[in-house]
């Protein structure tokens, strides 16, 4: 089983991001948030995500970079479509993951949350890797902090978002009955 030390995930590769800063005084890990990020869409094993999330992407390299290269977001896990887990950021510090976004009357769920991106998208099935994966993150995370909710970016974030989208089986979450589901998941469990 991995074990957080210090914020970071134990026996996973690190690649700290610039996109990140001090959660504000008093804030408690509460929540996760899942998303699905493929670049360019669709496309995956390129390392593009990397590049992404530690400002690197050529925007010349693909014409739906030339969108998002200015874009100043990162996770705090990213796992591949093999499995693989990358960290970004200390899960003690905000990564600036979810953007506008709200979860039960809360607003600014970045000060809150762990942000974990699936390689994938909305029109693709996640791995059996990626959901082994998703759950030793899952357990190391909970084992560390009083998350109360696991939820999808589109849960927070007010009909802009779609992901981790229609192929993320919920049900494959190996979550403790403490820890809740968005309400149209929870009958899934």
């Amino acid at each position: 089983m991995k074990r957080v030390i210090d914020g970071w995930l134990q026996g996973v590769a690190r690649l700290p991001t610039p996109n990140v800063d001090d959660r504000p005084a008093g804030e408690r890990v509460e929540l996760v948030v899942i998303h699905n990020i493929s670049l360019p869409p669709g496309e995956y094993g390129r390392r593009n995500v990397h590049a992404l999330f530690t400002n690197c992407l050529d925007p010349c390299a693909h014409p739906f970079f030339a969108e998002v290269a200015g874009a100043r977001v990162s996770a705090h896990i990213l796992i591949e479509r093999d499995g693989t887990i990358t960290q970004f950021a200390s899960f003690d510090r905000r990564a600036w993951h979810a953007g506008a976004s709200e979860f039960n009357g809360r607003p600014r769920c970045n000060d809150f949350s762990i942000g974990i991106e699936l390689e994938g998208s909305d029109f693709d099935a996640f791995t059996d890797a990626q959901y082994a994966a998703l759950d030793e993150v899952l357990a190391a995370v909970l084992g560390e902090y009083p998350v109360r909710a696991v939820c999808g970016h589109s849960e927070i974030a007010g009909g802009r978002k779609t992901d981790p989208g229609p192929f993320f089986d919920w049900a494959r979450l190996a979550l403790p009955a403490s820890v809740c589901l968005p309400s149209a998941r929870v009958s899934a469990r």
